[in-house]
C-alpha cells in the first residue's frame, strides 16, 4: 500500500471509539461484558493495520471485512449496554451511530481494495 494504516481515516475513527469505549465501562463492574466490548472496539483498528500490513490486497480487504464484522458485534454490545444501564441511551446511541459510520466506512475500503485488485 502506498499509505500506512494511521493515515486511514476510518484507522483514526475506529481508534477513537475504542479509547470512547474503554473510558465510558472503566467504572462497569461486570468484567466479562466489559471485557468482550472493549475487545470487539480494539479489533476494529487492529484488524485494519493488520490487513495494512499484510502482502496482498486480497489479505488487506479479508482483514478489513473481520474490522467490518467487529463492528457489527460491537454495536450489539452498545445496545446490550445501554439495556442493561451500563451506558446511559444517549451515551450509548452516540456510539452506535459512530461504529455505524465506520462500517460504512469500513464497506468502502472493501470495495476500493477490491477495485484495486481487479
Amino acid at each position: 500500500m502506498s499509505k500506512s494504516f494511521e493515515n486511514l481515516d476510518v484507522w483514526q475513527r475506529s481508534r477513537v471509539l475504542a479509547v470512547c469505549i474503554y473510558r465510558a465501562l472503566q467504572a462497569c463492574k461486570d468484567f466479562g461484558f466489559r471485557d468482550q466490548i472493549t475487545r470487539a472496539a480494539v479489533s476494529i483498528p487492529s484488524n485494519i493495520a493488520e490487513g495494512a500490513e499484510r502482502i496482498t490486497r486480497k489479505e488487506f480487504a479479508q482483514f478489513v471485512n473481520y474490522a467490518k464484522g467487529s463492528a457489527g458485534e460491537l454495536r450489539t454490545q452498545l445496545m446490550i449496554a445501554a439495556d442493561l444501564g451500563y451506558l446511559t441511551e444517549n451515551s450509548a446511541a452516540e456510539l452506535v451511530n459512530e461504529s455505524v459510520q465506520i462500517s460504512k466506512m469500513l464497506f468502502g475500503l472493501i470495495k476500493s481494495i477490491k477495485a484495486l485488485s481487479s
